[in-house]
């Protein structure tokens, strides 16, 4: 097997340990409050990601400087981000929240060219166009889907699942300066890292009762979402990066709402054909947006 093929195995693996995220996420909300359980994946990934990090003998101190900007990081990647998105999948559905996050490409186009200053072609614009059609058919698609109670609740769950695509779009905008500058690993670490501590506040009253009350499967989806698509994952993702370019390894990304839909119609999610449409709309966008 050649490097490259390798490399191509392995972007696809993370991008199906991602998809697993989704619906592990959705079973264990059911135990754990969305907030609780974000709070558990980056109170165990972190310490993980800090012992790698020492490890690779990468360089670990970053100026006192960019503490804002870092803060800011792992305010939108990791706090904010996973609380979004962890209701949001809790409110809806695995392969709706999976194809909606997906969005996120679009946020990042649209930041990128009012505060970067990048261009923006007819492109991005029809891959624009057409992925905010394909989040019209995904939501018009579920609220017609049988098989889901209908009720404001599920369009409020995809409104936070677009407010967390929202939140990778201001991480990836704001810390585009910070990953060309230093490590990525490193950058990630510390935005790992104060975005547990920013967590706190919304877990200091009760996560000792909670962390009392979970059950054997439920710290097995805990650590699934801390060592394999945390620490794995970003592990993988970044060694990767460092073998072929950024946008050949993005476009492994779009297969997470594909994998995602495959696994959640085992476990009972049956799509509809409009929202395979509507699925197909936002990745095709994404494509066109990302090329």
């Amino acid at each position: 097997m050649n490097n490259k093929t390798y490399i191509s195995l392995l972007l696809a693996f993370v991008s199906l340990v991602w998809a697993g995220s989704f619906v592990a996420v959705r079973m264990t909300v059911k135990e754990i409050s969305p907030v609780d359980l974000g709070f558990l994946r980056f109170l165990i990934a972190t310490p993980f990601m800090v012992l790698v990090l020492l490890i690779s003998k990468k360089e670990t101190r970053l100026p006192t400087k960019e503490l804002l900007s870092l803060s800011v990081l792992g305010l939108t990647g990791v706090t904010l981000l996973y609380i979004f998105q962890f209701i949001g999948i809790e409110y809806t559905t695995a392969s709706t929240s999976a194809v909606l996050i997906n969005t996120n490409v679009i946020f990042i186009v649209l930041l990128s060219a009012t505060f970067l200053k990048e261009k923006f072609p007819l492109r991005k614009s029809a891959g624009i166009a057409f992925s905010f059609a394909g989040v019209i058919v995904v939501i018009l698609a579920q609220m017609t889907n049988e098989s889901i109670a209908f009720s404001s609740v599920f369009l409020i769950g995809c409104m936070f699942i677009i407010l967390s695509a929202f939140c990778w779009a201001i991480y990836s905008t704001v810390g585009k300066r910070l990953l060309d500058k230093y490590d990525p690993f490193t950058v990630t670490t510390y935005a790992f890292v104060l975005g547990t501590i920013f967590f706190l506040p919304f877990v200091l009253t009760d996560i000792t009762d909670v962390i009392q009350g979970v059950s054997f499967n439920g710290w097995m989806a805990v650590l699934y979402l801390a060592l394999i698509c945390s620490v794995f994952g970003y592990v993988a993702w970044y060694y990767a990066l460092s073998r072929i370019e950024a946008g050949r390894a993005a476009v492994f990304l779009n297969l997470i709402p594909l994998f995602t839909i495959v696994i959640s119609f085992f476990s009972g999610e049956i799509p509809t054909f409009t929202f395979l449409i509507g699925a197909i709309l936002i990745i095709y966008g994404v494509y066109l947006a990302q090329k």
